[in-house]
Protein backbone atom coordinates (compact mmCIF):
# COMPACT_ATOMS: atom_id res chain seq x y z
CA UNK A 1 0.00 0.00 0.00
CA UNK A 2 1.25 3.49 -0.83
CA UNK A 3 2.07 6.13 1.78
CA UNK A 4 -1.07 8.18 1.22
CA UNK A 5 -3.25 5.11 1.04
CA UNK A 6 -1.66 3.85 4.24
CA UNK A 7 -2.43 7.11 5.99
CA UNK A 8 -6.08 6.96 5.04
CA UNK A 9 -6.29 3.22 5.67
CA UNK A 10 -4.81 3.68 9.13
CA UNK A 11 -7.65 5.96 10.06
CA UNK A 12 -6.60 9.47 9.05
CA UNK A 13 -10.19 10.12 7.89
CA UNK A 14 -9.61 13.85 8.23
CA UNK A 15 -11.22 16.75 6.46
CA UNK A 16 -9.73 19.97 7.76
CA UNK A 17 -11.41 22.40 5.44
CA UNK A 18 -9.19 24.98 3.82
CA UNK A 19 -6.68 24.15 1.08
CA UNK A 20 -5.21 20.99 2.63
CA UNK A 21 -8.64 19.55 3.34
CA UNK A 22 -9.74 20.37 -0.22
CA UNK A 23 -6.60 18.80 -1.69
CA UNK A 24 -6.98 15.69 0.44
CA UNK A 25 -10.65 15.47 -0.45
CA UNK A 26 -9.90 15.83 -4.16
CA UNK A 27 -7.45 12.96 -3.97
CA UNK A 28 -9.58 10.71 -1.76
CA UNK A 29 -12.70 11.22 -3.85
CA UNK A 30 -16.35 11.14 -3.00
CA UNK A 31 -16.37 7.40 -2.30
CA UNK A 32 -14.58 8.12 0.97
CA UNK A 33 -16.79 11.07 1.86
CA UNK A 34 -18.86 9.32 4.49
CA UNK A 35 -15.73 8.27 6.37
CA UNK A 36 -14.34 11.78 6.74
CA UNK A 37 -14.79 13.86 9.84
CA UNK A 38 -14.10 17.54 10.34
CA UNK A 39 -11.45 18.46 12.89
CA UNK A 40 -10.04 21.75 14.08
CA UNK A 41 -6.54 22.97 13.28
CA UNK A 42 -5.37 22.04 16.77
CA UNK A 43 -6.22 18.37 16.30
CA UNK A 44 -3.37 15.94 16.98
CA UNK A 45 -2.24 13.98 13.96
CA UNK A 46 -0.94 10.47 14.24
CA UNK A 47 2.21 9.56 12.32
CA UNK A 48 0.33 8.20 9.28
CA UNK A 49 -1.98 11.19 9.27
CA UNK A 50 0.96 13.58 9.50
CA UNK A 51 2.63 11.82 6.57
CA UNK A 52 -0.46 12.15 4.40
CA UNK A 53 -0.85 15.84 5.28
CA UNK A 54 2.86 16.45 4.63
CA UNK A 55 2.73 14.83 1.19
CA UNK A 56 -0.49 16.54 0.13
CA UNK A 57 0.92 19.89 1.26
CA UNK A 58 4.31 19.43 -0.44
CA UNK A 59 3.01 18.43 -3.86
CA UNK A 60 0.21 21.00 -3.81
CA UNK A 61 2.74 23.72 -2.99
CA UNK A 62 5.12 22.44 -5.67
CA UNK A 63 2.28 22.89 -8.18
CA UNK A 64 1.87 26.49 -7.04
CA UNK A 65 5.62 27.06 -7.31
CA UNK A 66 5.68 25.67 -10.85
CA UNK A 67 2.78 27.94 -11.76
CA UNK A 68 4.40 31.03 -10.22
CA UNK A 69 5.16 32.63 -13.60
CA UNK A 70 1.57 32.24 -14.80
CA UNK A 71 1.60 28.79 -16.34
CA UNK A 72 3.13 25.36 -15.86
CA UNK A 73 5.44 24.60 -18.77
CA UNK A 74 6.36 21.20 -20.09
CA UNK A 75 9.92 21.84 -18.90
CA UNK A 76 8.67 22.52 -15.35
CA UNK A 77 6.59 19.34 -15.38
CA UNK A 78 9.64 17.40 -16.53
CA UNK A 79 11.66 18.91 -13.69
CA UNK A 80 9.04 17.91 -11.12
CA UNK A 81 8.86 14.38 -12.52
CA UNK A 82 12.65 14.06 -12.48
CA UNK A 83 12.72 15.39 -8.93
CA UNK A 84 10.14 12.81 -7.85
CA UNK A 85 11.92 9.95 -9.62
CA UNK A 86 15.57 10.81 -8.96
CA UNK A 87 15.63 12.80 -5.72
CA UNK A 88 12.71 11.26 -3.85
CA UNK A 89 12.90 7.88 -5.56
CA UNK A 90 9.19 7.21 -5.29
CA UNK A 91 7.77 3.94 -6.50
CA UNK A 92 5.33 3.79 -9.40
CA UNK A 93 2.15 4.01 -7.28
CA UNK A 94 3.45 6.76 -5.03
CA UNK A 95 4.66 8.70 -8.07
CA UNK A 96 1.21 8.39 -9.65
CA UNK A 97 -0.43 9.76 -6.51
CA UNK A 98 2.06 12.60 -6.18
CA UNK A 99 1.42 13.68 -9.78
CA UNK A 100 -2.34 13.52 -9.21
CA UNK A 101 -2.08 15.77 -6.15
CA UNK A 102 0.13 18.11 -8.19
CA UNK A 103 -2.37 18.23 -11.08
CA UNK A 104 -5.34 18.83 -8.76
CA UNK A 105 -3.61 21.75 -7.06
CA UNK A 106 -2.77 23.51 -10.34
CA UNK A 107 -6.39 24.52 -10.82
CA UNK A 108 -7.70 24.96 -7.28
CA UNK A 109 -8.56 28.40 -5.94
CA UNK A 110 -5.94 28.57 -3.20
CA UNK A 111 -2.53 30.24 -3.18
CA UNK A 112 0.75 28.70 -2.07
CA UNK A 113 0.56 31.00 0.97
CA UNK A 114 -2.84 29.55 1.93
CA UNK A 115 -1.30 26.07 1.99
CA UNK A 116 1.72 27.26 3.98
CA UNK A 117 -0.39 29.06 6.57
CA UNK A 118 -2.66 26.07 7.19
CA UNK A 119 0.31 23.71 7.37
CA UNK A 120 1.81 25.91 10.08
CA UNK A 121 -1.45 25.62 12.03
CA UNK A 122 -1.63 21.85 11.67
CA UNK A 123 2.03 20.98 12.22
CA UNK A 124 3.77 22.57 15.20
CA UNK A 125 7.06 20.77 14.66
CA UNK A 126 9.45 23.34 13.15
CA UNK A 127 11.68 20.73 11.53
CA UNK A 128 8.75 19.46 9.47
CA UNK A 129 7.88 22.99 8.35
CA UNK A 130 11.49 23.65 7.42
CA UNK A 131 11.45 20.43 5.42
CA UNK A 132 8.58 21.76 3.29
CA UNK A 133 10.60 24.92 2.68
CA UNK A 134 13.68 22.88 1.78
CA UNK A 135 11.75 20.90 -0.82
CA UNK A 136 10.39 24.09 -2.39
CA UNK A 137 13.93 25.44 -2.53
CA UNK A 138 15.23 22.23 -4.13
CA UNK A 139 12.64 22.31 -6.91
CA UNK A 140 13.09 26.05 -7.52
CA UNK A 141 16.81 25.40 -8.07
CA UNK A 142 16.31 22.17 -10.03
CA UNK A 143 17.01 23.84 -13.38
CA UNK A 144 20.11 25.59 -12.06
CA UNK A 145 18.46 29.00 -12.04
CA UNK A 146 16.29 30.81 -9.51
CA UNK A 147 13.65 32.78 -11.41
CA UNK A 148 12.29 36.08 -10.08
CA UNK A 149 8.80 34.71 -9.33
CA UNK A 150 10.29 31.71 -7.52
CA UNK A 151 12.63 33.91 -5.50
CA UNK A 152 9.72 36.12 -4.47
CA UNK A 153 7.84 33.10 -3.12
CA UNK A 154 10.90 31.75 -1.30
CA UNK A 155 11.51 35.12 0.34
CA UNK A 156 7.89 35.64 1.41
CA UNK A 157 6.73 32.18 2.39
CA UNK A 158 8.80 31.65 5.58
CA UNK A 159 6.41 34.04 7.37
CA UNK A 160 3.45 31.85 6.40
CA UNK A 161 5.26 28.67 7.44
CA UNK A 162 6.18 30.22 10.80
CA UNK A 163 9.91 30.34 9.99
CA UNK A 164 12.42 33.13 10.51
CA UNK A 165 13.12 35.26 7.43
CA UNK A 166 16.84 34.44 7.72
CA UNK A 167 16.16 30.92 6.46
CA UNK A 168 16.16 32.26 2.90
CA UNK A 169 19.80 33.35 3.20
CA UNK A 170 20.68 30.07 4.89
CA UNK A 171 19.16 27.99 2.10
CA UNK A 172 20.71 30.20 -0.58
CA UNK A 173 24.10 29.55 0.94
CA UNK A 174 23.48 25.81 1.10
CA UNK A 175 22.10 25.38 -2.41
CA UNK A 176 24.83 27.58 -3.80
CA UNK A 177 27.53 25.29 -2.47
CA UNK A 178 29.07 22.54 -4.56
CA UNK A 179 29.64 19.96 -1.86
CA UNK A 180 29.43 19.26 1.90
CA UNK A 181 32.91 20.64 2.49
CA UNK A 182 32.27 23.95 0.75
CA UNK A 183 31.15 26.91 2.81
CA UNK A 184 28.80 29.83 2.50
CA UNK A 185 29.22 33.11 4.34
CA UNK A 186 29.41 33.23 8.11
CA UNK A 187 26.14 35.17 8.10
CA UNK A 188 24.47 32.26 6.33
CA UNK A 189 25.93 29.76 8.78
CA UNK A 190 24.60 31.77 11.73
CA UNK A 191 21.20 31.79 9.99
CA UNK A 192 21.26 27.99 9.70
CA UNK A 193 21.68 27.76 13.49
CA UNK A 194 19.20 30.54 14.18
CA UNK A 195 21.85 32.58 16.02
CA UNK A 196 23.31 36.06 15.73
CA UNK A 197 27.08 36.67 15.44
CA UNK A 198 27.18 38.06 18.99
CA UNK A 199 26.01 34.74 20.49
CA UNK A 200 28.44 33.27 23.03
CA UNK A 201 30.22 29.99 22.34
CA UNK A 202 27.98 28.34 24.91
CA UNK A 203 24.79 29.66 23.29
CA UNK A 204 26.10 28.61 19.89
CA UNK A 205 26.70 25.06 21.10
CA UNK A 206 23.22 24.94 22.64
CA UNK A 207 21.71 26.14 19.35
CA UNK A 208 23.68 23.50 17.46
CA UNK A 209 22.53 20.71 19.79
CA UNK A 210 18.93 21.89 19.59
CA UNK A 211 18.99 21.99 15.78
CA UNK A 212 20.76 18.66 15.53
CA UNK A 213 18.12 17.10 17.77
CA UNK A 214 15.27 18.64 15.76
CA UNK A 215 16.61 17.33 12.47
CA UNK A 216 17.80 13.93 13.56
CA UNK A 217 16.25 11.59 10.95
CA UNK A 218 14.80 9.25 13.55
CA UNK A 219 13.06 12.09 15.35
CA UNK A 220 11.41 13.70 12.37
CA UNK A 221 10.48 10.29 10.98
CA UNK A 222 8.46 9.84 14.16
CA UNK A 223 6.80 13.20 13.48
CA UNK A 224 5.55 12.13 10.07
CA UNK A 225 8.32 12.47 7.47
CA UNK A 226 7.96 9.62 4.95
CA UNK A 227 10.98 7.40 4.39
CA UNK A 228 11.36 8.61 0.81
CA UNK A 229 12.01 12.14 2.08
CA UNK A 230 14.62 11.22 4.64
CA UNK A 231 17.56 12.35 2.48
CA UNK A 232 16.38 15.91 3.17
CA UNK A 233 16.57 15.36 6.89
CA UNK A 234 20.09 14.04 6.40
CA UNK A 235 21.01 17.07 4.26
CA UNK A 236 19.71 19.38 6.97
CA UNK A 237 21.79 17.59 9.59
CA UNK A 238 24.87 18.06 7.39
CA UNK A 239 24.20 21.78 6.93
CA UNK A 240 23.78 22.26 10.70
CA UNK A 241 27.08 20.50 11.39
CA UNK A 242 28.93 22.40 8.65
CA UNK A 243 27.53 25.68 9.96
CA UNK A 244 28.63 25.02 13.54
CA UNK A 245 32.09 23.72 12.61
CA UNK A 246 32.73 26.64 10.24
CA UNK A 247 31.71 29.27 12.80
CA UNK A 248 33.80 27.70 15.55
CA UNK A 249 36.83 27.44 13.27
CA UNK A 250 36.44 31.11 12.33
CA UNK A 251 36.22 32.08 16.01
CA UNK A 252 39.34 30.11 16.85
CA UNK A 253 41.25 31.71 14.00
CA UNK A 254 40.15 35.15 15.10
CA UNK A 255 41.20 34.45 18.69
CA UNK A 256 44.66 33.30 17.59
CA UNK A 257 45.22 36.33 15.39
Amino acid sequence: MSWLGAGIGAGIGLMFGGPIGAALGAWVGSSFGSGLKRVGHNAALGRDGAQAVFIVTVFSMLAKMAKADGQVSRAEINLIEEFIANNLRLGAEDRKQAIQIFQNAKSDGYSIYDYAEQYQQLVRNQAMREMVYRLLFAVAHADGELHAAEEDILRRIPEYLGLHASIFAAMQGEFGRRGPAATGTLEQHYAVLGCSPDASDRDLKLAYRRKAAEFHPDKIASKGLPEEFMRYAEDQMKSVTVAYDTIMEARKSRAVS
